[in-house]
């Protein structure tokens, strides 16, 4: 399986059809509107410990939610917007660890593998993320791609 990073493009396409009702792009056993979908509307409050906004950022990515995913990272390290590539489809996610980023802590790391497909060809993405809490909420600081 390659393991390429995704390339930003400027242009966006459609989302792919997600509603409430649809399995959690996540991967959790839950439909997306009372997983992830919940964070992103708002209704849910925040993400309560860091691998739960990982996978909501993740499902952010997956419906190109570029508000959640702004809102959702650090002032330092925030992008003006995000670039959506068109032929990138996010295909799976599997969380690896997560050390700290619970309700006890200030900062948290998680390690993820992120499945996509580009073009049509198979891709991953893996990344040892790094949170922290601002204003009280988990929030995407940065993190380092892993070969």
């Amino acid at each position: 399986m390659s393991r390429r990073k995704p390339r930003p493009r400027t242009t966006t396409a459609a989302a792919p059809a997600v509603t409430a009702t649809s399995p959690c792009p996540c991967g959790l056993d839950a439909a997306y509107g009372e997983c992830c979908g919940r964070f992103h509307a708002g209704a849910g409050g925040t993400a309560p410990t860091a691998e739960l906004l990982m996978r909501s950022r993740y499902s952010a990515f997956v419906v190109r939610d570029e508000p959640y995913l702004l809102r959702t990272w650090a002032p330092e390290t925030r992008p003006h917007d995000v670039d959506f590539d068109p032929a990138l489809r996010w295909t799976g996610l599997d969380i690896e660890a997560a050390t700290d980023g619970t309700a006890f802590h200030q900062h948290g790391t998680v390690t993820f593998t992120a499945r996509f497909r580009h073009d049509g060809e198979p891709g991953s993405l893996h990344e040892r993320s790094r949170f922290a809490r601002h204003e009280g909420a988990w929030v995407y600081v940065d993190g380092d791609f892993i070969d």
